[in-house]
């Protein structure tokens, strides 16, 4: 199996396959619009805008489950990401990340690619998942980690 298998829902309630991005690096963020790594929409704007014309795409996932810090609609969501960060990149419909009604596509990322101490389950927002060109997941980055602290990683996969 592999993230190429999955089918998701865009923000605007669309049905993608992830098929769709075969033969680009990705990117795939949990994100939140009330959370202190909010700010970090400003990195992945930058590193999607950086290494787009590459083959390179961010898809921010919104996820309500680390203290309700995502709470409002798809479309409040989508209008804050465009309206206060710019964002460009894929964005998605809200999402479970863990539990029973987790995603699948979130299912596979943490079985490829476990936490610390292989505790699978996503920490908090902003959890980061490196994919490249041949959708195999490479890395995971804790929220902690800033989007342009990643770029050398990208550039490796974008060669």
């Amino acid at each position: 199996m592999s993230i190429y298998d999955f089918n998701v829902t865009d923000i605007d309630g669309k049905e993608v396959s992830m098929s769709s991005y075969k033969g680009k690096v990705l990117l795939i963020v949990n994100v939140a619009s009330e959370c202190g790594f909010t700010p970090q929409y400003e990195g992945l704007e930058k590193l999607y805008q950086t290494y787009k014309e590459q083959g390179f795409m961010v898809l921010g996932f919104p996820s309500n489950q680390f203290g309700k810090q995502e709470s409002g609609s798809n479309e409040k969501i989508k209008f804050f990401c465009q309206g206060t960060y710019d964002v460009h990149f894929d964005m998605f419909a809200k999402i479970d990340v863990n539990g029973d009604k987790a995603s699948p596509l979130y299912k596979h990322l943490k079985n490829e690619q476990g936490g610390l101490l292989w505790m699978d389950s996503i920490k908090w927002n902003f959890t980061k998942f490196l994919v490249d060109a041949n959708g195999k997941v490479v890395d995971r980055y804790s929220p902690s980690t800033k989007p342009l602290d990643i770029k050398k990683d990208i550039e490796k996969l974008l060669k």
